[in-house]
């Protein structure tokens, strides 16, 4: 454990070192507050209209035309900041030489692969938590429910570790940092619009589509709904893209 620790806190150092950090964590923080703002305003207007009419204030939900809306259109600051995570863990390392020092090293290759994806889950837990400052504005002016904000942090993190777990496998592929981000983002956008084309096909096929469709299953979780299925398939997502990362690693030890 503290040889991965050890990794993750060097992949951090690396990060804040150079403006990745900086840009990943403004860029994303500016976005968040940019749809904040423009849902909030949504959100008082449809609250004025409905006090006007026969439904009363109450009759406008926070939670179902404010919060879920927001996390569900935050998921596009994830195609373009989590490549810019990712393109350069494995891809700088061989480009520097430095990779040959690292498969050397008295690490196994689950111990390299797990340090650097918790050094950039970090990261992206730490772009998430800037965001919190706008739902403590939420919640000191508004009276929204506690556990769909909560789900969709959850459901967030998950869907965040699905991008860096596989943008970790891309990066181990290549040495070019350019082409590790766009195909990076290639991947992603797949994964984000893969259930449009869904509703042109048949049930089962849609069925398929649907399941693949990693924004698909956030729908849940920005309701306050933990469901075992979504669960199961970010995790398994996970899991089996760093499978693929540490085997990938493995070929490189054996190349080198």
């Amino acid at each position: 454990m503290s040889n991965i620790l050890a990794i993750a806190h060097k992949e951090l150092k690396a990060y804040f070192a150079s403006p990745i950090a900086y840009i990943v964590i403004g860029f994303s923080s500016i976005l968040f507050g940019w749809f904040f703002v423009n849902l909030l305003y949504y959100f008082n207007r449809l609250s004025l209209q409905a006090g006007a009419g026969m439904g009363g204030p109450e009759a406008v939900s926070v939670n179902d035309m404010l919060i879920g809306p927001l996390f569900l259109n935050v998921t596009v600051i994830l195609l373009f900041t989590l490549p810019l995570v990712t393109m350069r863990i494995y891809s700088e390392e061989k480009r520097s030489g430095t990779i040959e020092l690292l498969l050397t090293s008295p690490l196994t290759d689950v111990q390299i692969v797990l340090g650097k994806f918790l050094g950039a889950f970090v990261l992206y837990a730490t772009m998430l938590a800037v965001t919190l400052v706008h739902m403590g504005f939420l919640f000191a002016f508004g009276n929204p429910e506690w556990r769909p904000v909560a789900t969709s942090y959850l459901g967030m993190l998950l869907m965040g570790g699905c991008f860096l777990s596989l943008g970790l496998f891309v990066s181990s592929l290549t040495k070019n940092q350019i082409v590790a981000g766009m195909v990076t983002f290639a991947i992603f956008l797949m994964f984000w619009v893969i259930n449009w084309i869904a509703t042109f096909t048949g049930p089962t096929m849609q069925a398929v589509l649907n399941y693949l469709s990693i924004t698909e299953h956030l729908n849940d979780f920005t309701k306050g709904v933990i469901d075992t299925k979504h669960l199961v398939y970010y995790v398994s997502f996970i899991v089996f893209s760093l499978f693929l990362t540490v085997r990938s690693v493995d070929s490189e030890r054996w190349r080198g």
